[in-house]
């Protein structure tokens, strides 16, 4: 069982969970608006990804940062801080396997298909 981590209007996170179903794979969703996220989560991904990685400096909620704030994240502690204050920031999806592993972050269907398949 796998468990999904984004937002669920998210058009990244509809596409992944789209791709999952089609493919049958077991999943379960967290919701970061509904459930939030907690530091010791957010660490335990850094393990697999680099915070570089987790903070989407594409998205709406990363431009909408002042240029203090975004000049503020510049290690995992920062990053960590922003992503639970305003968790829109994180990559998503992020996937975890049933052991707590991040599996994948963000959506390709390359990449799905060899973690998944």
């Amino acid at each position: 069982m796998f468990t999904v981590y984004g937002i669920p209007n998210c058009n990244t996170v509809k596409k992944a969970r789209m791709w999952l179903d089609e493919k049958g794979i077991a999943y379960t969703f967290h919701d970061y608006k509904k459930k939030g996220i907690t530091a010791e989560k957010i660490t335990g991904w850094f393990q697999y990804f680099p915070w570089e990685k987790l903070v989407n400096k594409a998205g709406t909620t990363w431009k909408q940062l002042s240029d203090e704030e975004k000049a503020a994240v510049t290690d995992e502690k920062s990053a960590t801080e922003l992503m639970i204050s305003k968790n829109s920031v994180i990559k998503r999806p992020l996937i975890e396997d049933a052991s707590g592993k991040a599996i994948a972050i963000g959506f390709s269907e390359s990449e799905y298909e060899k973690a998944f398949l």
